[in-house]
């Protein structure tokens, strides 16, 4: 069963004073090594994971919802991805319908919309060094790869 954090419910000082208190872990990526966040419920990300571990000797995997994130972590993979928070939402989500469709925030509160709706991400994200790209499918991974290389 899906939770989300219903933020509708909550001023914006309310929000910001829950997240405060929320647990808290940073990611750290290495060249050799792929970290990929994903949704453990969907084939075609559990599919990203075998690609990437086809091709890299060091792969870790982030279930949704499973593994705390901070804001710090989020603003990192947003700016390696060059994307904006609202952007790695699937927007055909049912909650996302219902709750979030047609509202405005600022960055910092979709940042936190992803944090504890982790759900509501379209597809897997993965990380190589300071590069990152949402996967859009399976074989996206390859273009890390690429990126990597070119970049080496």
């Amino acid at each position: 069963m899906e939770q989300y954090f219903d933020f509708q419910c909550y001023n914006r000082v309310s929000i910001l004073k829950y997240f405060k208190f929320s647990k808290y872990f940073t990611m750290k990526t290495h060249q050799r090594e792929i970290l990929i966040y994903y949704n453990p419920e969907s084939s075609a990300d559990r599919k990203t994971i075998a690609y990437a571990q086809s091709v890299a000797p060091h792969v870790r995997t982030y279930a949704f919802g499973k593994t705390p994130s901070t804001t710090t972590s989020w603003q990192m993979i947003l700016k390696s991805l060059d994307l904006h928070p609202k952007e790695l939402l699937n927007k055909a989500n049912p909650y996302y319908q219902k709750h979030i469709r047609g509202r405005e925030f600022d960055k910092e509160s979709w940042i936190n919309i992803l944090q504890h709706n982790p759900n509501l991400i379209k597809a897997p994200i993965a990380i190589r060094g300071n590069r990152a790209i949402l996967c859009t499918t399976p074989t996206d991974i390859y273009r890390l790869i690429k990126q990597s290389f070119a970049h080496a």
